[in-house]
């Protein structure tokens, strides 16, 4: 435990460096999605006028025309994970730099420590920081579609592989037919399942969904790339997870 916390540490050293995240928060009209599914989340944003514009430097940028406001969105392990009104110039739409991009860190510091202590779990604690900045370096490549680094070590092609793991999982999950069911059965499944797969909590997501029998509900859930079966009844009563 003390090596896995000290590798976390030596993670947000080298993402951070000496930048305190400036302070930040999100417009009023969008201040409960912070924490959210993604998936969720996201059809939040656009019923709510928001239009994603970009996504750069590990984060998404949404505009509101209406009320003329740029926000910024960090997604860790399917969530929203932070959510910030920024600069308007970061939406295209004029207006000079702002602190954001030390906010993003902090937040995308905090993803990656997740990420990282998940794959120590199942693949052990290496102890080695430069096999934990290879990780960090190779997930964000995947997660938000960089090109593949071919002078890779081990620890960028496994970051890198979670990476793309992750941007699978979230766009699948943005799938009607993975929105179907209970919201109690479906968020059961979730946290049953980043229990059954020994992950942080949030990391699992319903890739697709089913009636089953006895009125039951039977998601496939991702976590990572690992998948599962959980059935759950519509009051959120987990029945039985197993290997997908």
């Amino acid at each position: 435990m003390k090596r896995q916390i000290a590798g976390s540490t030596i993670i947000a050293a080298m993402l951070l460096g000496s930048i305190a995240p400036a302070a930040a928060e999100p417009p009023s009209d969008i201040s409960d999605l912070p924490g959210s599914r993604a998936a969720g989340a996201e059809t939040a944003m656009e019923s709510r006028g928001y239009e994603m514009t970009k996504t750069s430097g590990g984060a998404q940028y949404w505009w509101n025309s209406g009320t003329k406001t740029c926000v910024s969105v960090i997604v860790s392990n399917g969530r929203y994970a932070n959510v910030d009104k920024t600069d308007s110039g970061n939406c295209g739409h004029g207006g000079g730099g702002s602190g954001a991009g030390a906010a993003i860190a902090g937040v995308a510091a905090i993803g990656l420590i997740a990420a990282l202590a998940s794959h120590k779990k199942k693949h052990g604690d290496h102890g080695d920081a430069n096999h934990d900045g290879e990780y960090s370096r190779g997930y964000n490549d995947g997660l938000y579609g960089g090109q593949y680094d071919r002078n890779d070590s081990e620890g960028y092609h496994d970051g890198f592989m979670a990476g793309e793991a992750e941007a699978s999982n979230r766009r699948a999950a943005n799938r009607s037919y993975a929105r179907g069911g209970p919201d109690a059965a479906r968020t059961a499944c979730e946290r049953r399942a980043d229990q059954y797969q020994n992950a942080p909590g949030g990391s699992s997501v319903a890739v697709s969904q089913r009636s089953g029998r006895g009125g039951n509900y039977v998601f496939t859930m991702a976590t990572g790339h690992y998948r599962s079966t959980c059935t759950a009844s519509s009051n959120g009563q987990v029945i039985d997870i197993s290997p997908y």
